[in-house]
């Protein structure tokens, strides 16, 4: 069931809207999929244990019902009162359970954070500062933790006292109305046996009361009614004949926010080269996450060919597209199971012809183990220019219709964006090829330039006609041509 639960988890992960995990922090997401799941476990552990002491309880009852009804009613009452003092102890241990969700949620953002921000951490110097925040997650977790349990301790101890009053009681009882010997020791014994099931149940609704947090916090993530999904069409695309068109089409994130792309409308032809540049902010990579459909529109409509973009084949739609973006990932395995990702049954051949094709099969034969070289978390032992080839090779293996660089070159020194885009030139011949580029000079050969500003276009054409215009993109263009001048 553990199992099962923790896959359904990641399940949600996958599936659920890109504007989920957005709003959502990853620390918190990863502490559901990584802790509450085992809470939900060991909640359905006590269920289980409740369900074998309730039907032990109810058939000691009978017996006890069965010995003397007059006695088994003063044991009930006893149990009652017991009962009644247990529920108070569980109000606490809910209380704490809630708390104890939102610690642990804080303590796996603070090690995410530190683990995924370390080199900043050290650039900056902020080494103590980062270990008092640990610290002081770690602190309230140690806390909770401590505070839940003391009231676990005081479960086991207070029932025994409980019923050894209760004991006493009943003894009393039978001893002052002369019971048959054999009546009393029959009524004590299945009393006796009672009392640690008694115990059990009580020990069980505290701790699964104070789990309540944690499966309410799985349960409220799986639940699907409330969460954004994009929904897969039925049409399963074939192949791009015509172009990838935007009719009016608006977008923002979150309601209530911002448009990002206002009224856009935009024609990319197949088989051509089309760049989209601007001032940052201007909703470029907003375009392109709407191509790869991480979000749909708003407003307007984007239609591939012939069929609106929300009737394709999530699939097969993708399965077409390659995207190398400057945040490249880089998974921790070898070289070449991070190329084959982008065709999970490629050849050796094929692995080794796509780096070719990438600029980066000389980098790579200069590795320890060449091909199969651990690249550690995020590619720690690559260069950026490195890293961008392997993501370009993984791109080119997948052989995609539409190749998407998304600001691709930007923080990369000019040998590497070289290769890149000597390697990028070749490959792109007949395909259908994005650009996203602040570097203006990447987009020279495009055959058509769209100008966003705002969320709109402003400008479009090739680069002489756009410098023709003298407008927004050759006051671009000559700012930046001047910067490499000097």
């Amino acid at each position: 069931m553990s199992f099962r639960l923790r896959s359904e988890v990641f399940n949600q992960l996958l599936s659920v809207s890109q504007s989920f995990l957005d709003t959502n922090q990853a620390g918190k997401l990863l502490n559901t999929l990584e802790n509450h799941t085992w809470s939900v476990s060991e909640a359905i552990e006590h269920i289980v244990g409740l369900i074998i002491n309730v039907c032990t309880v109810f058939a000691l009852s009978i017996l006890l019902l069965l010995i003397s009804w007059k006695l088994t009613l003063l044991v009930a009452v006893g149990l009652l009162l017991i009962w009644f003092m247990m529920r108070q102890i569980a109000g606490s241990a809910s209380k704490l359970g809630q708390q104890e969700v939102k610690v642990y949620d804080a303590l796996a953002i603070r090690m995410l954070e530190g683990f995924y921000g370390m080199r900043m951490i050290r650039a900056f110097g902020r080494e103590s500062y980062e270990q008092d925040r640990f610290d002081q997650a770690s602190n309230q977790v140690r806390i909770i933790q401590l505070k839940l349990a003391r009231l676990f301790g005081i479960v086991g101890p207070l029932s025994e006292v409980l019923f050894v009053a209760l004991f006493i009681c009943i003894l009393y009882v039978l001893l002052q109305n002369k019971f048959n010997v054999s009546v009393l020791l029959s009524f004590l014994f299945i009393l006796y046996r009672l009392q640690p099931q008694v115990q059990g149940l009580d020990s069980a609704c505290v701790e699964l009361v104070a789990l309540t947090a944690p499966v309410e916090d799985v349960m409220s993530f799986l639940n699907r009614s409330d969460k954004p999904y994009i929904r897969s069409g039925r049409i399963s695309f074939k192949g791009l004949k015509q172009a990838i068109v935007f009719k009016s089409v608006s977008f923002r994130y979150n309601p209530g926010e911002k448009f990002v792309l206002q009224d856009l409308s935009i024609h990319i032809p197949r088989g051509k080269t089309t760049a989209i540049v601007g001032p940052s902010g201007a909703g470029k990579s907003t375009l392109v996450n709407l191509i790869c459909r991480f979000y749909d529109v708003t407003e307007g409509e984007i239609y591939v060919d012939d069929y609106s973009l929300r009737q394709l084949n999530l699939t097969s739609w993708r399965g077409r597209i390659a995207i190398v973006s400057q945040d490249v990932h880089i998974f921790s395995t070898t070289v070449r199971e991070n190329i084959a990702y982008g065709r999970l049954d490629a050849t050796e051949e094929e692995i080794t012809a796509a780096a070719i094709q990438a600029n980066a099969h000389k980098f790579i034969s200069k590795l320890p183990q060449d091909y199969n070289t651990m690249l550690g978390d995020q590619g720690i032992r690559l260069s950026g220019g490195q890293r961008q080839r392997i993501a370009l090779a993984r791109a080119f293996i997948r052989n995609p219709e539409i190749l998407i660089l998304d600001e691709a070159t930007n923080a990369l020194d000019s040998v590497s964006e070289g290769l890149i885009q000597e390697a990028v030139s070749t490959f792109s011949q007949n395909r259908t090829v994005i650009i996203i580029a602040h570097r203006l000079s990447t987009i020279e050969q495009a055959n058509q330039i769209i100008v966003l500003q705002d969320g709109q276009v402003i400008e479009k054409g090739n680069l002489q006609h756009l410098l023709k215009l003298n407008g927004l993109f050759a006051k671009l263009y000559h700012r930046q041509y001047l910067n490499t001048q000097t």
